[in-house]
């Protein structure tokens, strides 16, 4: 929860909805992050900007540093669903690269908000501290498939060392996507995950 003092209901601004998703109320706090700051940006100021109370806030998100990552845990649940759902005759390396590429598809029109969501993510100190146990998530379904495709434990090596490579190649293509305004982000995350070649290929069934 937010270290902010506890202050009453704000009241709805006149002429305005409140929002009603966690997809719209993330949009608004994005563009009051970028416009403001993340540190500088309040509960509050994001709450009367969205058009309701502090307390309907912390029901969408347990935290202010919460925010940037929207739906992520839906996200990585889809994910993990995704990859134990795979028939077991497709490839290893195959199946991370091809959920890795579907995690990371947005609709255009939510393009612009993911692009203000990981330049936040990846370049505010207090939210890149923040990362580390949503970064441990994904890393924890990709070792969780590649485990159960292997008969190993997830905390083994070889699952451990595979998912950690993925997610670094991923935050790379990611940090050339932040740089380069017309990339397409999953044109660089194909590219990314093809140049991981054959770093796998010893590894049975990938």
């Amino acid at each position: 929860m937010s270290d902010d003092p506890v202050r009453p209901e704000t009241p709805q601004r006149l002429g305005r909805q409140p929002v009603t998703t966690v997809a719209e109320l993330s949009h608004i706090g994005l563009e009051l992050f970028i416009r403001n700051g993340f540190d500088a940006t309040t509960v509050d100021d994001i709450a009367e900007a969205a058009g309701i109370g502090r307390r309907t806030f912390f029901r969408y998100f347990s935290s202010k540093n919460d925010l940037p990552w929207g739906d992520f845990d839906g996200l990585i649940a889809a994910m993990r669903d995704h990859l134990m759902a795979l028939p077991p005759d497709v490839p290893l390396r195959q199946a991370i690269r091809d959920a890795v590429l579907r995690f990371n598809e947005f609709p255009d029109v939510e393009v612009s908000y993911h692009r203000q969501r990981m330049t936040l993510l990846l370049t505010v100190p207090t939210l890149v501290g923040h990362s580390t146990l949503r970064f441990a998530a994904w890393r924890q379904a990709v070792a969780g498939f590649v485990a159960s495709r292997l008969g190993l434990d997830p905390d083994d090596l070889v699952p451990k060392t595979i998912a950690y490579t993925y997610l670094a190649v991923s935050i790379a293509a990611y940090e050339r996507w932040l740089l380069v305004p017309d990339a397409v982000l999953t044109d660089l995350l194909a590219e990314a995950l093809d140049d991981l070649g054959d770093a796998f290929g010893g590894v049975a069934g990938a």
